[in-house]
């Protein structure tokens, strides 16, 4: 089968990952263009993917849209600023592009719901990055929900209790701005939101949230507390901190039901802390004893799964496992928690249209 080609737009931090990603899945994909803004950036990437494949040819853009009418491209991978995300998206996806999104795939409803309908208009896949889905442990406890192990869901707890000092922030004065980015829940949260959202039934009745800005100095918050009724009468409760001192101390899903419980913690939600289950299947110890090594970043190792999938889906034109549709739950919960903050009541959903932008000059 033919390979396809893939372009990466935006070459900062995260898009290592995405290099890394398409080396991995050689056998049906390959690198084929860079572009950022900044040259140098393009370049940079382009010679970690030839550390990979020493004859390949990277070719090398400052501009998205000279790139989409150059190249023969058939996947666009996009790890800009966030709130550039939809309008580059759509723009691929008009292209007849397939699209892999970092998170968040967008910073309002409207934008998400756009990009959704841009990729069935013109029928191409849309693949949101939350690569953690694919880590073996959250493979497990997926696995162990969808046999009904856990009996009734009562609650689930989504805890982030990390640190990004200011020196982050000055790093990229776009981080912590609600135009591109908005605070710790929509940056360092919402891979487990979206976990959690995932394993409670995916279908929310209301968000409550309390946010504020309590250590950085930035527009959106860096600390939030959102509790989030599921409808089916499960209860998600969310802390996610940018204020633990002195460095980042955990990342942790807790799912808690009538038959059992579990948790699953490390670096990158990765590694099985607690495995308890009424119907005595499996050996808690065993299975403590099986855990992986945490990776080395908070990335985690799933990139290349997701990728992965990714190509099979096109290969295959079904949906990737995470669509439009799965990538917009966890961030709508978010600008659910945004709104609520800002009116001071719980958000019934639908929510309708809100925006990080709708936060603009709010006291947190």
């Amino acid at each position: 089968m033919k390979k396809l080609k893939f372009a990466i737009i935006g070459c900062g931090r995260i898009s290592k990952w995405h290099v890394d990603a398409i080396a991995q899945n050689n056998n049906e994909a390959v690198l084929v263009a860079t572009c950022d803004i900044i040259k140098e950036k393009a370049i940079e990437k382009s010679e970690i993917y030839k550390k990979y494949f020493s004859d390949a040819t990277v070719n090398i853009y400052e501009d998205y849209k000279k790139m989409l009418d150059s190249e023969e491209i058939d996947v666009v991978t996009i790890a800009t600023e966030s709130g550039y995300h939809p309008e580059i998206a759509i723009y691929a996806m008009k292209k007849g592009k397939h699209v892999i999104v970092e998170k968040p795939m967008a910073l309002s409803t409207d934008d998400a719901d756009l990009m959704i309908k841009t990729a069935k208009e013109n029928k191409v896949k849309l693949c949101v990055s939350h690569q953690n889905r694919f880590n073996k442990s959250i493979q497990m406890l997926r696995a162990a929900l969808e046999e009904g192990r856990f009996g009734k869901l009562v609650s689930g707890m989504a805890s982030i209790r990390w640190n990004r000092n200011m020196e982050y922030y000055r790093q990229a004065p776009w981080r912590g701005t609600w135009e591109l980015d908005g605070g710790t829940l929509m940056n360092q949260c919402i891979h487990d939101i979206d976990l959690l959202q995932w394993m409670m039934g995916g279908e929310v009745e209301s968000v409550y949230a309390q946010t504020g800005r309590f250590l950085r100095d930035i527009e959106a918050e860096d600390f939030g507390a959102v509790i989030v009724r599921f409808k089916n009468g499960s209860i998600g409760i969310i802390e996610g901190s940018a204020c633990v001192y002195p460095k980042n101390l955990e990342e942790t899903l807790s799912i808690f039901g009538e038959k059992g419980c579990a948790v699953i913690g490390g670096l990158a939600v990765n590694r099985i802390e607690t495995w308890r289950f009424e119907d005595g299947k499996d050996s808690e110890e065993e299975i403590l004893k099986m855990q992986e090594a945490d990776p080395e970043t908070v990335y985690g190792h799933g990139h290349t799964p997701l990728f992965k999938d990714m190509i099979d889906a096109i290969n295959n034109n079904r949906e990737p496992l995470i669509n439009g549709q799965e990538g917009k739950k966890g961030m709508e919960i978010i600008l659910a928690a945004y709104k609520s903050q800002k009116t001071g009541m719980p958000i019934k959903f639908p929510m309708g249209s809100f925006s990080t932008l709708d936060m603009k000059g709010e006291k947190l």
